[in-house]
C-alpha cells in the first residue's frame, strides 16, 4: 500500500513538472510534438550544424519533434514565424524508430528497429548512395534500472550511430547523439574522440536538471582506411 501512494506522489510530482515546464507550454504554442525540439534548436544554434539543402537522417525520430524542428529549418524563410509545417522543403530528412509516428510533410519515414542489420539496409536504400550531412540520435533504450545492463544496452545504441555515421557521413559532416552520464560515459567520450576531429559535449537548457541525460557532438570524421566488404575480398 505504500508503494502505490509512493507511486501516485512521483506521479502527481513528474505529472506538475511537466504541465509547468516552460518548454513544454513553448512546445504547445508553437506546434512541436515534444519539448525535445528545443534541445536540437539549442544545439544547432550553438553549432550551426543544420542548413538548407542538407541530407539528414534522424534515428529515435519518434514522437517527430526532431524531425518537425529540421523540416522548420528546410523551409523557406518566407514561409512565416518559424518556418512552415508544410509546403516546400529544401532537403531531405529520412526519419526512423521503432515505434510509428504521425506523418510530416516531406519527411520519409522507416519503422524498425535500428539495431536490426535489415531495417539498417533499409535506410540505405532510401539514402540511394546520397551522403549524409547530418546524423541526430535521440535513440535511448527501455532502461532496467540496472546500471550495468542499461549502460550497455545505451553503449550499444551509439556505438551503432557511430557506425552509421563512419559508412555515411561526408567528411566534413557531423552526429549529435543523446548518451548518459554514468557508468560507460567515458568510454563514449573516447569513441567519439577516435572517430571525430571534434568532439563537444553539450547539455542544453532545455535538457532537465535532474535528467542524467547529455548529447555528444562529433564533427568531421577522422580519415581512416575502408573496411572491404566480406564478398569482395579475395576477389580480381
Amino acid at each position: 500500500m505504500k508503494i502505490k501512494t509512493k507511486s501516485k506522489k512521483v506521479n502527481k510530482a513528474w505529472l506538475n513538472d511537466h504541465l509547468t515546464d516552460p518548454y513544454v507550454k513553448l512546445a504547445q504554442k508553437e506546434g512541436y510534438r515534444a519539448r525535445a525540439a528545443y534541445k536540437l534548436k539549442e544545439i544547432d544554434e550553438e553549432l550551426k550544424l543544420i542548413r538548407p539543402g542538407q541530407v539528414v537522417v534522424d534515428l529515435g525520430a519518434a514522437p517527430g519533434a526532431w524531425s518537425q524542428y529540421l523540416r522548420r529549418k528546410f523551409a523557406p524563410k518566407e514561409a512565416g514565424s518559424g518556418g512552415a509545417a508544410v509546403g516546400e522543403l529544401n532537403g531531405t530528412i529520412i526519419a526512423l524508430d521503432l515505434l510509428d509516428f504521425e506523418p510530416i510533410e516531406g519527411v520519409t519515414f522507416l519503422q524498425g528497429d535500428f539495431r536490426e542489420e535489415a531495417v539498417l539496409r533499409e535506410l540505405e536504400a532510401a539514402l540511394a548512395g546520397r551522403p549524409v550531412d547530418v546524423v541526430v540520435s535521440d535513440m535511448a533504450p527501455n532502461l532496467s534500472g540496472i546500471e550495468s545492463s542499461d549502460a550497455a544496452r545505451i553503449t550499444h545504441l551509439v556505438e551503432l550511430a557511430v557506425e552509421f555515421s563512419q559508412a555515411h557521413l561526408k567528411p566534413q559532416g557531423a552526429l549529435v547523439c543523446k548518451v548518459f552520464h554514468g557508468s560507460g560515459y567515458s568510454q563514449l567520450v573516447k569513441l567519439f574522440k577516435d572517430h571525430f576531429r571534434v568532439v563537444k559535449p553539450l547539455k542544453p537548457k532545455a535538457s532537465r536538471d535532474k535528467s542524467a541525460e547529455t548529447f555528444l557532438i562529433g564533427m568531421g570524421l577522422k580519415t581512416q582506411a575502408r573496411e572491404v566488404p566480406a564478398s569482395t575480398k579475395g576477389t580480381a
